[in-house]
């Protein structure tokens, strides 16, 4: 069956959602098409908390009711094909789609280490699909031993939610020399790996898995030390790779970071398709060198700049690079991180400052559920400009860092930042006398 679109959107993340909505509110008049691969998808950053934070896997379910709504027709199929110069689309279900605008937003699959024994029973990826993650959830919490291979976001975030269960043994393995290494300073990583061991999490760092041992299900883990540890479950959170194959196929161009290329405003290679979320490329906002950072933040960001600028560019909104903007949580401490660490910026070449403060994050100190919060600031040396940012603490940091972002965004000076002007209160935020930011700034102003 042939059908006709005006714009075709290609996946139902959060990226192709945020695209869709977007579309309809610049473009009222125009039919809109979002297809998805599967009926049960998830919300990305919700996975790791289906095991215990959840009352239930469901709960973290993502749907398309908000589509629905605005009069954008949602579909489960799976685009096959594309023929650019008829401008159509064939699917799985034997359908063609006629096209105005097409958005690729196809996301990305877990990358697979090249480990003798990962195909082993036990051993589960991070797939974004309903009923696989339920049926881990479901193995995992009968599990004894369980062991997650990778330290950053997702593996800590999973490390710090299994280690609830109680009787359930929880190790962490990382081949860099620290958890978080690529988004924060060893400062700020040695707190959630302070948090972690304190709940009992087995951290091991600077070291491989070499082989996950076993008959048809996995047994243990052979460790480059030599060591070999009994495991019932194996969590695999080693990031994840561009979903290019579609566009491939299509003659699209890709970038040398492996995703498909765009230009500022997420047009790719072909005037007509555009591409936004995991599967589009990624430039780094001072570097422009590629950069792996595959976020729901990010991609929706990307996908508000595309869906503004399908038709005419409407919006002078171009995308000025990936800021790298990230937050966690692990057992009540809060960790963001935005832009270049001291560590990064130094190993780019650029001639930096480093401004750092610490506080409360309730003034006076006395006030209840008060927490100390932790500040650094990375300028460039000459300009003064803001490079980057990380914020340790409580709730309140998971706010603090997107204001970091937006100076970031806007190339705020250390100057602008010891004369912000923020509101205040004793319950909300850290006293105007003391507060972070502003001295993390005066303290860059100091050197």
């Amino acid at each position: 069956m042939t059908k006709k679109t005006d714009i075709l959107v290609v996946g139902a993340g959060p990226a192709g959602l945020v695209c869709a909505m977007t579309a309809r509110r610049y473009y009222p008049e125009k039919k809109i098409i979002v297809m998805n691969n599967t009926e049960k998808g998830v919300v990305p950053c919700g996975i790791p908390y289906m095991f215990a934070s959840l009352a239930s896997p469901d709960e973290n379910k993502m749907g398309t009711t908000a589509l629905e709504a605005k009069g954008i027709e949602a579909i489960i199929d799976q685009a096959e094909k594309i023929d650019r110069d008829k401008k159509t689309a064939e699917t799985k279900n034997g359908d063609t789609y006629n096209y105005e605008k097409l958005i690729l937003a196809t996301g990305s699959f877990p990358i697979m280490p090249p480990i003798p024994g990962v195909d082993k029973e036990g051993v589960y990826p991070i797939h974004k699909n309903m009923d696989f993650l339920k049926k881990t959830v479901e193995n995992i919490k009968k599990a004894k031993n369980v062991l997650i291979v990778g330290g950053g976001f997702i593996g800590v975030e999973f490390a710090d939610e299994l280690s609830q269960f109680q009787g359930l043994n929880v190790c962490l393995v990382e081949m860099l020399p620290d958890i978080l290494t690529n988004s924060f300073d060893p400062e700020f990583s040695s707190l959630a790996k302070d948090k972690l061991k304190a709940k009992g999490v087995n951290i091991l760092t600077n070291i491989r898995v070499e082989e996950f041992v076993g008959d048809k299900k996995v047994e243990e883990v052979r460790l480059s030390n030599g060591e070999k540890i009994p495991v019932d479950a194996v969590i695999l959170g080693i990031g994840a790779l561009p979903n290019t194959e579609l566009a491939v196929n299509t003659g699209l161009d890709i970038g040398r970071g492996k995703g498909i290329w765009v230009d500022e405003y997420m047009r790719s290679s072909d005037p007509d398709i555009f591409a936004v979320g995991d599967c589009a490329t990624k430039r780094d906002f001072y570097t422009r060198k590629n950069t792996p950072v595959m976020l729901a933040s990010t991609a929706t960001a990307e996908a508000r700049i595309a869906g503004a600028n399908l038709y005419q560019l409407k919006v002078v909104r171009e995308n000025k690079g990936t800021i790298a903007i990230y937050s966690t949580y692990v057992d009540g401490l809060v960790l963001g991180s935005a832009g270049l660490t001291e560590e990064t910026a130094e190993k780019e070449g650029f001639e930096i400052v480093v401004g750092c403060a610490e506080g409360m994050d309730k003034h006076p100190a006395a006030m209840p559920d008060a927490k100390k919060i932790k500040v650094k600031l990375i300028f460039s040396k000459q300009s003064g400009i803001i490079m980057g940012g990380q914020v340790a603490g409580g709730m309140s940091a998971g706010e603090m860092i997107n204001i970091i972002g937006m100076a970031i965004q806007q190339r705020v000076s250390f100057s602008e930042l010891e004369t912000l002007q923020m509101a205040t209160h004793p319950y909300l935020t850290s006293a105007p006398t003391m507060y972070p930011l502003v001295l993390a700034a005066q303290d860059v102003n100091n050197i």
